[in-house]
């Protein structure tokens, strides 16, 4: 369920904004995602899982507050990060 530290670094070198990036609002919401993604698995087969729900909806606001941030910082940005993670389709 957790990520492993490869998959880790790869979703850091496909959103990172220069080679030495790796805490930018891309980055974690990338990471963010991938994290709700796999919760969101666990959750199906994992019904009655409350104490991993509370996570997920935690990650999920958290989540929410940096797209907030981003899209009131620079809209171009963030236009660009919710194409590449698919989100509000």
């Amino acid at each position: 369920m957790a990520l492993t530290k490869e998959k880790k670094t790869k979703i850091v070198k496909d959103f990172q904004r220069d080679e030495h990036d790796t805490g930018s609002v891309e980055v974690q919401v990338a990471i963010l995602t991938n994290e709700i993604n796999a919760l969101t698995d666990h959750l199906k087969v994992h019904i009655h899982d409350h104490h991993s729900r509370r996570g997920l909806l935690k990650k999920v606001g958290q989540r929410k507050s940096l797209l907030n941030y981003l899209a009131k910082k620079d809209v171009v940005r963030y236009r660009e990060l919710i194409s590449k993670l698919g989100l509000r389709k």
